[in-house]
């Protein structure tokens, strides 16, 4: 069943930009993984340093959770995790069984 990873890390604002670029490489490295349908980061506007990684994956949990173990995460969580205001919030999401719930526009990637 396609899972939606959410992670939702806080940084001090003044870190926004340096942690979005040590973010990037692993982001690369993320879409590139075969069962890794989408990668999308949002951030909050009334937060600033406040960020929200959506990733959608088409594996079992094990699976996934195995990606998130793979080596080219280390530099990034070394790098980042000394700018974590709060720790970060993890969460794993089933879809719906059904089609009937899932829509999207073009509008949506552009």
């Amino acid at each position: 069943m396609p899972l939606s990873l959410h992670i939702k890390i806080t940084v001090a604002p003044e870190n926004g930009e340096k942690f979005l670029a040590a973010l990037k490489p692993v982001f690369e490295k993320v879409v590139a993984e075969p069962e890794c349908t989408y990668f999308e980061v949002f951030q909050n506007p009334e937060t600033p340093g406040a960020f929200c990684l959506v990733q959608n994956w088409n594996c079992t949990k094990q699976e996934m959770i195995e990606v998130q173990r793979k080596d080219y995460y280390k530099p990034y969580v070394a790098e980042t995790e000394a700018m974590w205001v709060k720790p970060r919030e993890i969460e794993i999401w089933e879809r719906m069984p059904t089609r009937e719930w899932t829509k999207s526009k073009r509008e949506n990637f552009m």
